[in-house]
Formats: C-alpha cells, structure tokens, sequence
C-alpha cells in the first residue's frame, strides 16, 4: 500500500480480492478515489464486497496466506474503522483501555489520550466509568465502543460498517450525530456502509453503490428503500402461553415477568444494556436464572420435568432454536453446506433454505469468509432445518439488504403459521412493523 498524494485520501484502480479458500473473487475491478473530507455512503446487496472495500481501504484483509489482492491501492492518512461485528474490536478488559488503545498505537502523548477517550466515550453515548469492564456491555454498546476508538485516534480517514445496526433509535441518532460533529471538527474524509442508508443521506456529500459491475456513483433517489410489509395480526383471544417467566433474575437486569402466546411472533424491545441477550439466553435454558421460575408449557417440555439449564444439550436442542446475536458463534463445519448438515435435517428443507436466503451459491464456501449479512442469513437456516417449537432470535435481520430482509420476515412468519412460537430480539422498526403480533418491552 503506497501512500497517496495531495488532497487525496484514497486512490484505488481495480482493486479485488479473493479468499484462499473461494474460488470467485469477494471483490473485483473496483476503482475509487476520495478526497479529503469527503463523506460517502456507501451501498450494495449482501454479499456485494462493501465490508471486503472497507477492509481493504484499512488493511485488514490479511496476507498471501489468507488470500489474492489484485489491483493498486493509496492511502494518505491514518484510517480508523468500525467493523461489522464490535466483538472482534474488544482489545482491553476496561472501556478506557480499549478507547486509548489506538491512540497509544499512534504514540499519541500521554498527556492527550485520556482527555480524548473521555470526549470521545461522552460523543457516542456511552455514560460509563473508565474502569468499566467490556464484558459486561452489550452488542449495541461495543459498537459505540469501536466508534469511540475511532473518535479518539483522530484518523483523517473514518470507516464505518453498518455501525448503527444493533443500536436502538436513540442511539442510532447519538451516533450520527457524533459522527457529523467528528467530521465536521477534523475534517476526516468518512466512507459509511448502511443498508438503512435514510439514516446518514443528509449527513453525507457522494452516494456509492456496489454490485458485481464494480462502484457506481448514484442519486439519492437512486438509494434503497424499504419494502412495504403487511402489519402484524394481533394475537388470538385466549391464546394460551408456551413460556412464562415468573419474577424470572437472570444474571443481569432486574427480574422479569413476561408470557410468549404460543404460535405467534413476539418482538423483544428496549434500549442497548437494558438486558435484552441475557433475558433470552435465560428464555431459552442455555444459561441458568438466579432466581424465580421458568416455564415451559407441555407442548415444549414433552415430558421433560427438570428446569430447562438442566437438560442435555440434544434435549434442548429438539425443542428449543436460537440464533446468537454474533453468527459466527454458532458456526462449527467447513462448509456452508456441512454446517447446514450437522443438525441431520432432511436435504430438501437445506437446499430450499439455502435457496430462499440467497446462500445456495455459497455451498461449499468456509462460513468465516461470507459476509456479516450471509453469516446472519446462514445462523437463521442453520436453527430453521429442524423446525424448533419454540424459537429465538437476537438480532435476525442485521446486514440484510431489502430483499433478504423480506424473505427473512416471510419465513419467520410462515414458522409461526405452522405453530412455531417465536421471540425476537430487534430494534428494527419494519421488523416490529411485520412480526409484532405481541411486545415485550424490556426497560
């Protein structure tokens, strides 16, 4: 990577890369040149390249070993990104050690790194102490986090992938916000992937676009839109619950009571950190409650009696799905095809979901190389092939463009049609819109 010149941030000419273990490029004949201080926005379907571009723009991408470069790249700047998932950016086990680490990479002064952490903790919202420990935040508050990180080390170049994807409404405006003052400050050139691109159009000067025929400069007219849905019905009269907590202490937040309505979709609602994951977690037996009750109708139970952290891992398994927040967590095969087998489902329902999510062209793709929005389209079609009785999802349609999306609500919905009771984590409104037959806010 050689460094650009003058006011140009970046200059790329046909720029691509293709993973050791693909056979088709993840990203091919892109050109891009980028001024400093301009701010994009930058679109495409899942799967187009837009976080392979980012990566490459940060060099991140890896070496001979990992896969091919092609084409020529400059860079003139210090680049800062945000990726698509906040849990690979956690370094340090204190959110100020983590803000600061950047800056200490850059042999910024010692006397100027913690008065950065703290205005750059204090721009994104996250009213924390110093010493606070990372593991105890949750997605959408490591997302700030990473952004906080960038903040601090003042990079002339800011690289965000979908960064306001796991936030709730109000910290999606935070981060905008902060992002705008950033740039508007140092003057940093900003390139932002979104799928919700209405978020940043009046933030940003250029508008992108990415698809198999490279880069193309669009219109905001031009930008995606969301897909009109039909509302959710509402839940049936005394319709009976499959799950119910009962003063339900998970290991953090305060104690729950809340019903499922069995064979209807339920969205879980309410503000990064409020406990949201580990209520779920909770729901869904994988981890033990402190205290209070958990309990499963007959239905779901089948004649187990324990609580349900005390059933194996197949009984579990054969009642209960769930699709982790972070995709990769669940992932254990070679091959997208091979992860799709491990749950020994019927080869008819593989090959039609791995048709319906857009994914059948990644068969033999390794799972770690697809992209954030195939990893999430992936984590649903593996908790999908043996249709669970009760389902849980945190965070289903993160990374999806308008058509996945659509085809993800669909399938929920055809689940809860053949009496699947399902609960979703999400803080997406077209979602809530589509699959809100019954809420539980979470505060």
């Amino acid at each position: 990577m050689m460094p650009a010149s003058g006011s140009v941030v970046v200059e790329a000419r046909d720029l691509g890369w293709r993973h050791a273990s693909r056979r088709e490029a993840a990203l091919e004949g892109v050109s891009l040149r980028v001024e400093r201080g301009e701010k994009i926005l930058l679109t495409g379907n899942s799967g187009a390249g837009k976080s392979t571009l980012l990566a490459a723009l940060a060099g991140i991408l890896g070496d001979e070993e990992d896969g091919e470069s092609m084409g020529s790249l400059s860079i003139n700047g210090t680049v800062g990104m945000v990726l698509q998932d906040p849990d690979s950016q956690v370094i340090a086990s204190r959110i100020g050690d983590d803000v600061a680490f950047g800056c200490e990479n850059l042999r910024v002064p010692r006397e100027e790194i913690w008065p950065r952490v703290r205005r750059a903790l204090d721009l994104v919202g996250l009213n924390f102490p110093l010493d606070h420990p990372t593991r105890y935040l949750s997605g959408g508050q490591k997302q700030r986090l990473a952004l906080a990180g960038v903040i601090a080390m003042e990079a002339e170049l800011i690289l965000l992938d979908e960064p306001t994807a796991n936030l709730d409404p109000d910290g999606q405006r935070e981060v905008v916000e902060a992002v705008e003052k950033v740039v508007a400050e140092t003057g940093a050139s900003l390139i932002v992937v979104e799928h919700r691109p209405q978020l940043w159009a009046h933030a940003v000067d250029r508008f992108l676009h990415l698809d198999a025929e490279g880069l193309h400069e669009i219109t905001s007219s031009q930008l995606p839109t969301l897909p009109i849905l039909p509302a959710a019905p509402p839940v049936p009269a005394n319709t009976p619950a499959l799950v119910e907590a009962c003063e339900l202490q998970p290991y953090w937040g305060p104690p729950r009571n809340l019903e499922l309505p069995e064979g209807c979709s339920t969205v879980i609602t309410g503000p990064n950190g409020s406990g949201k994951s580990t209520l779920a977690l909770t729901l869904a037996g994988l981890v033990a409650p402190v205290g209070g009750e958990l309990r499963y109708a007959k239905a779901l139970r089948q004649g187990l009696i324990a609580p349900p952290h005390k059933w194996s891992s197949r009984d579990l398994a054969q009642r209960v799905g769930y699709v982790f927040q972070d995709p990769e967590h669940q992932f254990v095969a070679r091959t997208v095809g091979e992860e799709m087998a491990v749950s020994g489902g019927a080869q008819d329902r593989i090959d039609d979901l791995l048709h319906r999510l857009w994914l059948k062209h990644l068969e033999h793709a390794n799972p770690f190389t697809l992209s954030g929005g195939e990893k999430r389209r992936l984590s649903v079609a593996t908790a999908l092939v043996n249709t669970p009785r009760f389902l849980l999802l945190d965070e289903p349609t993160f990374g999806q463009d308008p058509t996945t999306f659509v085809e993800l609500v669909g399938l929920v919905r055809e689940l809860t049609e053949q009496g699947v009771t399902v609960a979703s984590i999400t803080h997406d409104e077209l979602f809530f819109h589509a699959l809100g037959d019954h809420e539980v806010r979470i505060r």
